[in-house]
């Protein structure tokens, strides 16, 4: 059966998150920022395995709303030495040495596991990652929160990575573990059935006949095509091959 998801409110220091829960190894937050999270990095699959007994955590950011000037930060600007990550993460100076990107409605931005990162305020994006919500970070603005240096600079990815994503038609993140397109929909469309997840990001309509609007995220179950109608725009996701 074709279902709503119920939403879960998180505060948070920065702002706050919301989170919808299917039963897919798949999490969707939205996340509203008016001050700078943390900079932090999440561990690979293997290293969350060995040390959590869980999944790892790479995810995508696809930007909704953002002030002017608003920023994000993946990857370093040049490559570094895990002790200059350690000194920097213990100076504060570690912000400075993030590659940071203006973020505007509409882009979107892939962070593999290993990729250091921060996402600066004024910012809505909606995140799909990997289920799992194991975060280490190197440095959090003197704010009374434990820091995680030792397991943060061991997984760490020391060198640049390109975080802004070029769409290729529709798709926005083609990965192991999702697959993320944007449709827009004006009148009537069916989803692929491989598409379990169906986040509306603007406008409304109904999907499986019941009235939806921008803010909700639809779950399908297996082999089972959503319809949709109205005039919105959506981003569907399916599980990747290391999910299924």
């Amino acid at each position: 059966m074709i279902e709503k998801l119920t939403p879960r409110f998180l505060p948070k220091v920065w702002g706050g998150e919301v989170w919808f829960e299917a039963p897919l190894p798949i999490l969707v937050k939205f996340i509203l920022t008016f001050d700078k999270l943390s900079v932090q990095v999440h561990p690979d699959d293997l290293y969350a395995k060995r040390h959590h007994n869980s999944a790892g955590k790479t995810e995508m950011w696809h930007i909704m709303e953002a002030q002017p000037g608003a920023r994000i930060a993946a990857g370093f600007r040049q490559n570094l030495s895990r002790e200059r990550i350690r000194q920097a993460a213990s100076s504060g100076e570690i912000e400075d040495l993030l590659e940071w990107h203006e973020a505007k409605p509409g882009d979107t931005f892939f962070i593999p596991a290993g990729t250091v990162h921060a996402i600066g305020g004024g910012l809505v994006l909606c995140e799909i990652q990997q289920h799992s919500d194991i975060t280490y970070r190197l440095y959090d603005y003197g704010r009374p929160r434990e820091l995680h240096l030792d397991h943060a600079v061991a997984v760490s990815q020391r060198k640049p990575h390109a975080a802004r994503q070029k769409r290729r038609g529709n798709e926005l993140v083609f990965c192991d573990y999702f697959v993320t397109v944007r449709r827009k929909i004006k009148g009537r469309a069916r989803l692929d059935p491989a598409f379990r997840l169906a986040i509306i990001t603007k406008g409304e309509g109904k999907i499986a006949g019941q009235a939806t609007r921008a803010g909700e995220v639809w779950y399908a179950p297996p082999a089972t095509r959503m319809t949709l109608e109205g005039e919105m725009t959506i981003l569907a996701v399916s599980p990747g091959a290391s999910t299924m």
